[in-house]
């Protein structure tokens, strides 16, 4: 019975680990843009193989992300914008790949490359990443075409200079990478998004409320020292019994 209930109280301090690390990566980015939080639970499972079917495990588990939109606010800066609800905007990752984010606080790199605020380079709907020419005013319509007045030129010289990869995909086709940034599930493939998709000059906050988190670690943080207690009280009855009957 001793090894069952340190099994289980060191799997328990193990989960409760894993998921304060999690609500400390949310709060760390409560106020990064277009963040959504991510949902983890706990759950008994019984372990595995021979011999052991009386051994349960706690497993912490991902549930995924909290599609909840975040607050939107007014920035009145041309290139922010934010992306309407289960629309992703299309960059490339570190590994040349494709991945999807909601932060849309985009700014035009030293060489003229839209980009996101980590440096992401945004991609078109042709795949390649957008070039923005020299331009004295520079806007995002509602389904990501980007217009400029090039450098020079009269307001009436209004050319598209692109358009956004936005994709239509429900937060739980998605899965959410080390590096933050958005990738489909085995199966589902994206498609692109139709009609309006996102709001120009305005920025989605992140949907991380600090006080639920913070009121989420101190329940993990008891959680975590009750299953610690129960350890070193499984540890103490041990020793009671092995000096009960080393005495006899």
């Amino acid at each position: 019975m001793t090894d069952r209930a340190l099994y289980i109280a060191m799997t328990g301090a193990s989960a409760m680990l894993r998921g304060q690390a999690t609500v400390a990566n949310n709060l760390a980015n409560a106020d990064s843009v277009g963040f959504q939080a991510t949902l983890d639970a706990t759950t008994a499972v019984p372990v595995a193989g021979a011999g052991l079917p009386s051994r349960v495990a706690v497993e912490a588990r991902t549930l995924g992300v909290d599609a909840r939109m975040g607050a939107i606010h007014q920035t009145g800066n041309p290139l922010d914008v934010a992306m309407h609800q289960e629309r992703w905007l299309a960059v490339q990752d570190n590994a040349g790949g494709t991945a999807y984010t909601r932060a849309g606080d985009l700014t035009v790199n030293a060489n003229g490359l839209l980009t996101t605020s980590r440096g992401q380079l945004v991609l078109g709907a042709d795949g390649a990443p957008l070039s923005i020419p020299p331009n004295q005013s520079i806007g995002i319509g509602a389904d990501g075409t980007i217009s400029i007045v090039p450098q020079g030129q009269p307001p009436s010289t209004l050319t598209e200079a692109g358009r956004l990869q936005v994709i239509a995909a429900k937060t739980t086709d998605l899965e959410r990478g080390d590096d933050g940034l958005m990738r489909p599930r085995t199966g589902f493939v994206p498609q692109p998004a139709t009609g309006a998709s996102l709001t120009a000059g305005t920025l989605e906050d992140s949907n991380v409320k600090p006080a639920d988190a913070l009121v989420s670690m101190i329940e993990l943080s008891r959680k975590f020292e009750m299953q610690v207690q129960l350890l070193q009280r499984a540890d103490e009855n041990a020793r009671a019994s092995s000096s009960l009957v080393s005495s006899r």
